[in-house]
C-alpha cells in the first residue's frame, strides 16, 4: 500500500516505515504530523481524491531537521567585469511515515 501526499508545494509517493526528506516543516523533533492523501493505492484498488481522498490520512513523525549540501550560484557577464558568487543551503525536514491509510 502506498499513498501520494502533498507538502511544501510538492507531491511525494510514500510507503509505511519509509524515511523521506521534505521541505522544512516548523515542528519539533518527535511530533506527529497528519497529511491529507491525494491518491491511495491498496493492491489493485486505486482511489483518487478530488482533491483529497475522504477519510484517508498519512501519519508521519519528525525525525530531524537539517540543511542540504551547499550549491554555488555564479552569475557572469562576458567582457563586462560582472561576477557574483553566492552559496545556498536548502533547509529540509526528515520524516518517518508511521501509517498509511
Amino acid at each position: 500500500m502506498y499513498a501520494i501526499i502533498e507538502t511544501g508545494g510538492k507531491q511525494y509517493k510514500v510507503f509505511q516505515d519509509e524515511l523521506i526528506k521534505v521541505e522544512k516543516i516548523s515542528s519539533n523533533i518527535g511530533d506527529k504530523l497528519d497529511f491529507k492523501v491525494l491518491m491511495l493505492v491498496d493492491g489493485e484498488n486505486v482511489t483518487i481524491g478530488e482533491p483529497f481522498v475522504a477519510g484517508a490520512k498519512v501519519v508521519a513523525e519528525v525525525v530531524e531537521h537539517g540543511k542540504a549540501d551547499k550549491i554555488t550560484v555564479f552569475k557572469y557577464k562576458a567582457k563586462k567585469n560582472y561576477k557574483r558568487k553566492q552559496g545556498h543551503r536548502q533547509p529540509f525536514t526528515t520524516i518517518k511515515i508511521v501509517s498509511v491509510g
